[in-house]
């Protein structure tokens, strides 16, 4: 292991109890530092950032990761939004969350801290950088800082603005982040439990297993982002189609992008022309069952046979109804078992029909990855039924998968999503950074006076 690295780290264990102990105005004037500071550098931050991107482009680097490393005045504005989010957030440390008189001058309390040194580890996303130190930073933790080498220029000053101008007047300790830049740092980070006390990997899913795999440190995060629509027999037609189209295509390179659309076979032949005719339009390749093509070919027959289409001249032309008809079709690709598990971060979706609500439930349970899963209908027992049984971090009625997002939650960004059930599930903000301590104030009380019955506890709620 690298000394230096080493050093860094045991420094940074140090620092922790400094920044869990800091005040929340003190915190609150680092992170308006920071928005500030990054809008000011923000030519700089451009800069670095074509400079990845053009290695990327010559590294032919996959399509998903290369849009996820762009970091322009869109991304820029949004993680300012966050800042400023997270700056009008209460402080989540200090909570008092229990208060108990277990006898007469005896009180217990439970009360928020921070977690203390966080560790994540991220792929491509600059933007995450930003998200995870300034959320660490609003939770009292002291955070270290892994991106991939695929953003290495773009994190080096996003790095190096966020932690200059935390620092300045607010009393924050220099060390309160460690940025590291090699492939070779990880496994020194994952050999690191006496010094961290949790790792959030963000990333592929061969990625965040190999972190699972090779580390005795506690890991918050999910390994795929298998997402499911799921439009039930009374789906509203436009309804489902807005919504698909968006929970697809709005970003298809993040974790909360629709994957796989389920549909009821009683509303199919009403539901699937339409919805499948705007993600071709988009350009999503869409793999179909085998009913799902059979349907789409029967309505590209009605159509092509029934269908009229008005030429130049003002006459029916029927090549051109067929022409269009069949193009809805273009594109469909039988689907196998694979892409039922498949998380594709690119434009295509698989799409099954379904007998009803129990297949749907009992398809996402199995083949899903507990992320995010949404239902589409007006009928509410259906609704409820899904809601109910779908074992997910984040279940949806009548709206597109997306919005499972820190931002959106109202969180002020997020450092990750979690699929897991215990301490942090779903998007994972500043409630997700902190754990818990109890105290308790005595008056000289001892043990022995209530096993020996002198005296007695109380248990009184104040």
């Amino acid at each position: 292991m690298e000394t230096g690295m080493t050093e860094r780290i045991a420094g940074l264990k140090s620092a922790a109890p400094l920044v869990a102990a800091m005040k929340a105005e003190e915190k609150n004037r680092a992170l308006n530092n920071i928005a500030e500071e990054l809008y000011n550098r923000r030519s700089e931050v451009f800069a670095a950032n074509e400079l990845d991107l053009a290695q990327a482009a010559r590294d032919e680097i996959p399509s998903p990761i290369y849009k996820r490393l762009k970091f322009d005045e869109h991304k820029l504005n949004d993680v300012i939004e966050g800042i400023n989010a997270l700056v009008k957030l209460d402080d989540p440390v200090g909570r008092e969350m229990l208060k108990t008189e277990l006898d007469t001058g005896l009180v217990l309390q439970k009360v928020s801290c921070p977690i203390g040194v966080i560790g994540v580890i991220f792929e491509s996303r600059p933007d995450a950088l930003v998200q995870i130190s300034t959320l660490c930073l609003k939770s009292g933790n002291a955070v270290i800082v892994k991106g991939g080498s695929e953003a290495k220029n773009t994190n080096r000053i996003l790095s190096e603005i966020i932690k200059t101008a935390a620092c300045k007047g607010t009393g924050l300790p220099e060390n309160w982040i460690v940025p590291c830049e090699t492939r070779a740092e990880i496994g020194d980070l994952l050999a690191m439990d006496r010094y961290i006390d949790l790792l959030i990997p963000r990333g592929s899913n061969e990625f965040i297993r190999y972190i699972m795999d090779n580390t005795k440190i506690p890991v918050m995060g999910h390994a795929d982002g298998i997402c499911h629509c799921f439009a039930d027999e009374s789906a509203d037609e436009k309804m489902t189609q807005e919504i698909v189209v968006d929970a697809k295509t709005q970003y298809v390179a993040v974790c909360n992008a629709l994957e796989t659309l389920l549909v009821h076979e009683g509303a199919a032949a009403s539901l699937l022309p339409a919805t499948v005719s705007a993600l071709l339009d988009k350009g999503v390749e869409v793999r179909g069952c085998r009913k799902t093509i059979e349907i789409l070919e029967g309505a590209t027959t009605a159509g092509a046979s029934g269908a009229t289409a008005v030429g130049a001249s003002g006459e029916v032309d029927a090549a051109d109804a067929a022409d269009k008809a069949s193009s809805m079709a273009y594109g469909i690709v039988p689907a196998c078992d694979a892409d039922w598990e498949t998380e594709y971060l690119d434009n295509v979706i698989s799409v099954k029909i379904v007998s009803g609500i129990d297949e749907a439930v009992s398809h996402i349970n199995m083949y899903g990855s507990h992320h995010t899963d949404s239902i589409i209908t007006n009928n509410k027992q259906n609704a409820e039924k899904f809601m109910l049984l779908v074992d997910s971090a984040n279940v949806f009625l009548n709206c597109s998968t997306r919005f499972s997002d820190g931002l959106r939650y109202g969180f002020g960004a997020e450092v990750g999503i979690s699929t897991g059930k215990l301490h942090a599930r779903g998007p994972v903000g500043l409630d997700g950074l902190v754990s818990y301590k109890y105290l308790l104030y005595g008056k000289g009380h001892i043990v022995s006076d209530y096993s020996e019955k002198r005296r007695f506890f109380t248990h009184k709620k104040l």
